[in-house]
């Protein structure tokens, strides 16, 4: 099953989410991309590695920077980049699994951190529900 996981700037949710999927359903082939390309969240790398999970080799893409592939699901993981979705040809599943965005944290370092986490959390959970019901776990 082939997973495209889209958020706005393929930055801390998509990434987070892939990584999760990756991680989950070693049988998925999951791929994140972004409307646009705003680079990936150090913070969001530092949540996925406290949880155990390295996405440091990740990059932040737009979807036309994947590779042309038939996707069976496209998950958008936030309210823009589900409204804002491009074109993309074929059939498949489309599933919105809107996650806070981590990014727009405010606070001192401790409590940005903290959002980060929670978010990190949120989507481990979600991805895991998702790798099973697939039977991709």
């Amino acid at each position: 099953m082939r997973v495209l996981v889209l958020c706005t700037g393929n930055s801390c949710r998509s990434q987070m989410a892939e990584g999760w999927l990756r991680h989950f359903g070693p049988g998925l082939d999951v791929h994140s991309g972004g409307v646009e390309a705003h680079g990936l969240n150090p913070r969001a790398v530092a949540a996925m590695a406290e949880a155990g999970v390295d996405i440091s080799a990740h990059r932040s893409k737009t979807v036309e920077e994947l590779p042309p592939i038939a996707w069976d699901v496209v998950v958008t993981v936030c309210d823009n980049a589900r409204e804002r979705c491009p074109y993309l040809p074929g059939r498949f599943t489309r599933l919105h699994a809107p996650f806070p965005d981590p990014a727009q944290a405010t606070g001192s370092e401790a409590e940005i951190a903290a959002q980060f986490r929670a978010v990190c959390g949120t989507i481990r959970a979600w991805a895991e529900g998702f790798a099973r019901e697939q039977g991709a776990s």
